[in-house]
């Protein structure tokens, strides 16, 4: 659930990061919506195979596990710059050959505002998540904007009934 704060007058607005965190939703409600399913392939997996697997799933990135171990990540740009651009095959090339190694993880506890800014800044749609250094699940980039469109309609709809006078 997520707690939104309502000001009147006299009351002392939060100020504090802390505070204004609270009515952000976090990664760990975002997965409790949508799951905590991961797909992955190993590093040995061709790329061939790899596409296969996000087609069927229609999904953009695949994570790469070797041991049960996050090495890296898999992703359409990943193909199209190591692969198709190179002029590989797919069939006989290996994710471990064309994955991202430098991957960017996220905490259950940290905020879709928090995993926004890091999209933003990396250039990246797809983020693990991890707590306590577990693997947990996977959110992209559609995944946040849904969260950030459905706070915002639930704070118009706030602000409407506040203009209005309803309760």
């Amino acid at each position: 659930m997520v707690k939104i704060y309502t000001w009147r007058s006299g009351s002392p607005k939060p100020t504090t990061r802390e505070q204004r965190n609270e009515a952000m939703k976090t990664v760990r409600q975002l997965l409790e919506n949508k799951g905590h399913e991961i797909l992955s392939a190993t590093s040995d997996t061709s790329v061939y195979e790899a596409l296969e697997i996000m087609a069927e799933h229609n999904i953009g990135a695949l994570l790469v596990l070797d041991a049960g171990e996050l090495v890296g990540i898999f992703s359409e740009r990943d193909y199209a710059r190591k692969v198709v651009l190179k002029g590989k095959s797919s069939r006989g090339t290996s994710l471990g050959e064309t994955m991202s190694r430098k991957v960017a993880c996220v905490r259950v506890d940290q905020t879709i505002e928090e995993c926004m800014a890091l999209m933003t800044d990396k250039h990246i749609r797809h983020l693990p998540v991890l707590e306590d250094e577990k693997l947990v699940g996977v959110i992209s980039i559609g995944d946040v904007v849904k969260v950030v469109i459905s706070e915002q309609e639930f704070l118009i709809s706030q602000l409407e009934n506040y203009i209005t006078g309803i309760r």
